[in-house]
């Protein structure tokens, strides 16, 4: 199982957008979202909607830096008594037009880069699963069942390890500092091809893909990993081997 095309997660953040309403429809908003308990659901899909249009204004506007000051992502207490018809069309619109001007540029140019790397591929990924993780919250919200395309989650796992825990100590140094020199995590998706170690022995952390021996490791099903590796499902449940206490560290320490 590789990692999907440029190409599929354009079309899956469309994708996922689609699963995340067609569970909205007649949904009461004001329920609180009990993984991120300052939100209402109200809230979090107008989170998720403003996200997708940061993204998009950034990637139209060929901006050579991400720009913060415009992402409205986090702008939510106007966000009171919606309805679920308003916000339905106003996300597929969203996803959509992202979507596009994804397709629309190379996906080499550096248009507003992550970390070094072409804004376009960054943020066709960071919105796929942005979008996905989100929907697990609107569903858990709901009382709904969710499911993840294998493919999807072992790329949302990839994403974690290769570019939230970077990015986590670069952005929130405070918040990582416990982690420099600690040791090693190994992830190992029993369900699909996905095993990730993270090094944490260095001034940074380093990412290899495979199976080696580590300090901690943890398996289980890909979808449930992302869940705990993103805070949303606890660790207990899944086979955890070695310092949990590294392991618990590493989960609270890093943010996306």
């Amino acid at each position: 199982m590789g990692i999907p095309s440029y190409e599929r997660r354009c079309a899956e953040i469309i994708n996922q957008t689609a699963l995340l309403t067609a569970a909205l429809e007649g949904a009461d908003l004001r329920v609180p979202v009990p993984s991120i308990p300052d939100w209402t659901l109200n809230q979090l899909l107008r989170h998720l909607g403003h996200a997708h249009r940061w993204a998009d204004v950034m990637l139209r506007e060929r901006l050579p830096e991400i720009d913060f000051s415009r992402n409205g992502a986090h702008h939510l207490s106007s966000y009171v008594g919606e309805q679920a018809s308003v916000l339905i069309p106003w996300l597929r619109e969203g996803a959509a037009s992202l979507a596009e001007v994804l397709r629309s540029v190379d996906p080499d140019e550096m248009i507003a880069p992550v970390e070094g790397h072409p804004g376009p591929r960054v943020w066709s990924r960071r919105m796929t699963h942005e979008t996905a993780v989100h929907r697990w919250d609107a569903l858990n919200a709901l009382g709904l069942p969710f499911d993840l395309d294998p493919e999807i989650a072992q790329d949302t796992l990839r994403e974690w390890t290769g570019l939230a825990v970077p990015y986590a100590f670069t952005r929130w140094p405070e918040e990582t500092a416990a982690l420099v020199g600690t040791g090693t995590v190994h992830l190992h998706a029993t369900d699909a091809e996905a095993e990730f170690v993270i090094d944490l022995t260095g001034a940074a952390p380093v990412v290899r893909e495979g199976h080696e021996k580590a300090d901690v490791a943890v398996r289980g099903p890909v979808v449930d990993l992302v869940l705990a590796m993103y805070r949303r499902r606890p660790v207990e449940g899944l086979e955890v081997f070695g310092d949990r206490a590294l392991l618990d560290l590493l989960v609270r320490g890093v943010r996306f």
